[in-house]
């Protein structure tokens, strides 16, 4: 399985657009065209998501668990809870590298832990190491979206914080 390409950014509620974050893989299959050939206003043909595993119905407490592109779907639902039940409770969660791996840098607000795996920034201004999920609710599910090894850590953390298996909702990118 390959790493994905790109992801619906845009909240559900946005008419007329959607917004598509592009992670450009010199190899890729879709992200060359999307990156190098498309331009803004171009029309495309969507269809999706095929299933409603990974979306969020609105429930309460959110919390969202994001490894460096990994953060593209739950940005989504992050939009969608700011415009749409911004009274519900959520946190995410978001592991990167370095500063310079940080995906919407402008929008990442109180709700959000920013943590730095391996370089820090100067003025640091989030956590280090690994996540952790400090934030187990007793209710609500949790959203886990990033490389495989990064799914599987942070799902086996979110349960000995308490959570079943049945309110984490996974998706995950990488080789198998």
């Amino acid at each position: 399985m390959r790493p994905p390409e790109g992801s619906i950014a845009s909240s559900p509620l946005d008419e007329g657009e959607i917004e598509l974050t592009v992670d450009c893989l010199i190899d890729g299959e879709i992200s060359p065209l999307l990156h190098d050939v498309v331009e803004v206003g171009d029309e495309l043909e969507v269809r999706g998501p095929l299933t409603e595993y990974f979306t969020w119905q609105g429930s309460s407490p959110l919390l969202l668990i994001g490894g460096r592109s990994g953060i593209v779907p739950l940005m989504s639902m992050l939009r969608h809870r700011r415009r749409a039940l911004p009274q519900v409770p959520v946190h995410l969660l978001y592991s990167v590298p370095s500063p310079d791996d940080v995906f919407y840098r402008s929008e990442l607000g109180a709700e959000t832990t920013l943590t730095y795996t391996r370089r820090m920034p100067e003025a640091l201004t989030g956590a280090t190491g690994r996540i952790n999920a400090e934030l187990a609710w007793p209710d609500g599910r949790a959203y886990v979206c990033g490389t495989n090894g990064f799914v599987e850590t942070a799902t086996d953390l979110l349960m000995e914080y308490g959570y079943e298996p049945a309110r984490i909702r996974t998706e995950r990118f990488g080789p198998s």
